[in-house]
């Protein structure tokens, strides 16, 4: 198993070719590429040329550093015929960046709205239908996340979906921060995963569910909203002792081509910090499993 750094709470302070020694200096021998405007932007085309992608390979190279995964967020199940066409064409140029880069994950969103989930599935299926051939002939392994205000949020449904792809190539990411926007139900969840659970985000956050979904309070009263975070592990409601006996149950923690990420997001001010913490959080709960 990989356990890599997500270098967003350093992009308001670092470059993008400095991210790789960041990593290391912070003793991760892995990182994960996630949206960034000088990469791949969230849902827009990839702007990175030929040139900026071999500099990115060779700052991995030369800290020591792999990429375990690289993470578009693109609008392929967006039931606007036009976003779904453009995302199709970016996933593709964001395709040949992961290859280019040696990369063989991808991991990814549903994306697509939830109040026209069935549009949204559909145009799923159809941006499936062109992508699908190009994943396998370049032996990617694509793997999705239903995040909250996705088509699809449920664990469970998302795994159905995920199952009916069709292809070797797909898989399912359980981002602990969308525990309770899943279902709250994860043992459930990875055991119906198995296999096809290849990647995990480490994070905490509060069950929005909590004090009879009292916990947090928008307004008007009725707002069609998600609320969740990315919080250090220990700053919220995760049941990490599940979380991680859940990962050791399914023979997740023994495999090679597994990835887990460190993907705090809250605490851009203790960055650094945070991210040694995680690290050292992330192998003793392992050891404890």
């Amino acid at each position: 198993m990989k356990i890599a750094l997500d270098p967003t709470p350093f992009h308001h302070s670092h470059t993008l070719l400095e991210f790789p020694r960041v990593a290391a200096d912070l003793g991760y021998e892995w990182l994960q590429l996630t949206p960034h405007a000088d990469m791949i932007p969230f849902f827009n085309h990839p702007k990175a040329d030929d040139d900026l992608v071999a500099a990115f390979k060779k700052a991995c190279a030369d800290a020591g550093v792999g990429i375990a995964s690289v993470l578009p967020v693109l609008r392929w199940s967006g039931p606007d015929e036009d976003a779904r066409e453009a995302a199709v064409r970016y996933w593709k140029r964001a395709i040949q960046i992961t290859v280019d880069l040696g990369v063989q994950t991808m991991n990814t969103e549903f994306n697509g709205r939830p109040e026209l989930a069935e549009q949204s599935e559909r145009a799923f299926y159809r941006s499936m239908e062109e992508l699908v051939p190009i994943i396998e002939r370049e032996g990617l392994t694509v793997l999705i996340d239903p995040h909250p205000d996705d088509f699809v949020e449920d664990g469970l449904a998302g795994i159905r979906v995920i199952r009916g792809i069709n292809s070797k190539n797909f898989g399912f990411v359980y981002v602990a921060s969308h525990t309770f926007h899943y279902g709250n139900r994860p043992l459930e969840i990875m055991r119906a995963a198995g296999d096809m659970l290849r990647l995990v985000h480490v994070s905490d956050t509060m069950d929005h569910n909590a004090s009879h979904g009292l916990r947090y309070i928008t307004n008007p009263p009725g707002n069609a909203v998600r609320v969740h975070q990315h919080l250090k592990m220990g700053d919220g409601d995760v049941n990490w002792p599940e979380f991680f006996g859940g990962l050791k149950e399914i023979g997740f923690l023994d495999r090679s081509d597994t990835v887990m990420v460190s993907s705090v997001f809250a605490e851009n001010e203790t960055n650094t910090a945070t991210a040694v913490f995680q690290r050292e959080a992330m192998l003793s709960s392992i050891k404890q499993a």
